[in-house]
């Protein structure tokens, strides 16, 4: 199908992609895509809510993705044939479908009309047995108390293909049934779903170090980046309820050194400050509920902020009984709230009033007592098991057997040499579709641009991403198209736009940036600089697209 294009639009939205993540982006997004809306051009629009999608879900507000990915449906519904070119951005709208259901999970603010409307479009494109559709039928059924539901869709789940590309991580897929398993009172079945995620986890029996840990990961089932301590986390409970108390203790040492730090693993704390609790670590506790008590202020969502709320209500209540209540533990201030030295027994009433507060204003949008109902249990719980001893953090510090010469994958702030590896983990990463070409360049397809990163230099130092645009002009249109580069290069930063001929009458325009890293790069700054390229070139093969 082919639609006009504003050409206006068009270089506002590359202007928009260029500014820094805020609100203000956002909003020129929406305005672009509700101009574009107007004057009749799909593509913009699409591309606008794509982009406005995506900002969302970079800034941790996956709530209010919801109405511009109902609004790309319009879009589609309304323009049969629009993306049937385009089966790499269809994917990617599905997947954004998958992840406005999830944001229902999380927040009280997403009506469930909209949630279900999603889910069964999502179900009409992809059948009712496909992981996705299974996956979220389940989790919404058990959101909602339907436990009965939760467990047929549960079954569609464990045997539909857990590598489809509208789903989510599959390396997370395990911990995602076990937190099910696991809420349902089966602990055993609950680790026995972990196994595929604990794969490269060294057994506790022997001191692990971080080469062991290394070497058994590369040769472990899951690529999952958040693994394996996201599923540490997850079966922290389920070994305390099993009698593993001490595999219980190593497993909460091991993932709390890395979700201590990480702003995306809020969720995961409600699980280590359960795990402190009920094993009976409560100065350990105290230490990580103050450590943690800001991010409260800004969590990921309702759900982590009442769970963690929750937890911590349960531990300061079992702190209480044990005459620790009187503990004083520093609150920031927050908003209208002042900073303020607050002892254990009254910061667990507070915390567990908040818990209470969100799990009603769920409850309210739901129709049920669900949330009220498994917060009180959590309220309720007392310690399972006497604790063991923590010393083994500091086994987490040695090396013993360190060879410098075999250093392993490097954590996700650590810079290390570029190399071939941590450029495909970089890609692998976005869960989008490339291949790897004979010279060992990668190259995918992202909208009306195919880009190839290349790792070049004497060195082997230089990334360098090249970007040719889809549409090509004729060559008598020349100067028209050195033109278009001279412009693009004067109002852009990068890429680097510049114009190619084959020699078969056409000419190619291409863009490139490349980006020295003689210094090293982390993993997290590569995913980086893989996502600009990817963001840029995109809106550089738009813009190309839109030339009359």
């Amino acid at each position: 199908m082919t639609t006009a294009r504003d050409r206006g639009l068009v270089a506002a939205l590359a202007d928009a992609r260029d500014r820094p993540d805020g609100a203000e982006r956002c909003a020129e997004l929406e305005r672009i895509a509700s101009r574009a809306d107007a004057t009749g051009d799909p593509r913009t629009a699409l591309s606008a809510r794509f982009a406005l999608v995506e900002a969302y879900l970079h800034r941790g507000e996956r709530w209010r993705a919801v109405e511009p990915v109902r609004r790309m449906r319009a879009t589609l519904d309304g323009n049969a044939g629009l993306l049937d070119a385009r089966p790499d951005e269809l994917t990617r709208l599905r997947r954004h479908q998958r992840q406005a259901v999830e944001a229902s999970f999380g927040t009280p603010r997403v009506g469930l009309d909209q949630a279900r409307s999603l889910l069964d479009t999502l179900a009409g494109e992809l059948g009712e047995d496909a992981a996705p559709v299974a996956e979220l039928r389940c989790r919404l059924a058990d959101h909602l108390g339907d436990e009965p539901a939760a467990r047929r869709a549960y079954e569609r789940w464990s045997a539909a293909d857990a590598n489809d590309p509208v789903g989510g991580c599959a390396g997370c897929a395990p911990a995602r049934r076990a937190d099910l398993l696991a809420g349902w009172g089966e602990p055993d079945a609950a680790l026995a779903a972990l196994a595929p995620a604990l794969a490269g986890w060294v057994e506790p029996q022997a001191p692990p170090t971080r080469r062991g840990e290394r070497q058994a990961a590369a040769a472990g089932a899951t690529a999952c980046t958040d693994q394996p301590e996201r599923a540490l986390a997850v079966g922290l409970l389920p070994w305390l309820r099993t009698g593993a108390v001490t595999r219980a203790a190593r497993a909460h040492v091991r993932a709390y050194r890395r979700h201590r730090g990480e702003r995306t693993a809020f969720p995961l704390l409600a699980a280590h400050l359960r795990f402190c609790a009920l094993g009976g670590y409560l100065h350990r506790g105290l230490e990580i509920l103050t450590e943690q008590l800001p991010e409260l202020d800004r969590p990921a969502d309702d759900l982590s902020a009442m769970e963690f709320a929750a937890a911590g209500a349960l531990l300061c209540g079992l702190a209480t009984e044990a005459g620790l209540g009187g503990r004083r533990i520093h609150r920031p201030g927050h908003g209208a709230r002042p900073a303020a030295e607050v002892d254990v027994a009254t910061l667990g009433t507070q915390l567990q009033a908040l818990a209470t507060a969100l799990a009603g204003s769920f409850d309210a949008r739901n129709g049920t007592g669900h949330q009220s109902g498994r917060i009180a249990s959590w309220l309720a719980e007392r310690p399972l098991a006497a604790p063991v001893s923590l010393a083994a953090e500091s086994e987490f510090d040695e090396e013993p057997d360190a060879d410098p010469a075999e250093p392993g994958p490097p954590g996700p702030e650590e810079p290390t040499p570029l190399d071939a590896a941590l450029l495909a983990a970089a890609l692998d990463a976005r869960g989008e579709p490339y291949t790897t070409e004979p010279d060992g360049t990668l190259a995918g397809r992202w909208g009306d641009a195919t880009i190839q990163f290349r790792i070049l230099g004497r060195q082997g130092d230089v990334l360098h991403a090249r970007v040719v645009a889809e549409r090509r002009l004729p060559a008598g249109r020349r100067a028209e198209a050195y033109a278009f580069c001279n412009a693009w290069n004067h109002d852009r930063l990068l890429p680097a736009a510049y114009v190619h001929e084959p020699g078969d009458g056409t000419l190619v325009l291409a863009a490139g940036v490349s980006t020295d890293l003689s210094c090293g790069v982390a993993p997290a700054q590569l995913a980086v600089l893989v996502a600009a390229a990817v963001r840029t070139g995109t809106a550089y093969a738009e813009a190309v697209a839109a030339l009359p």
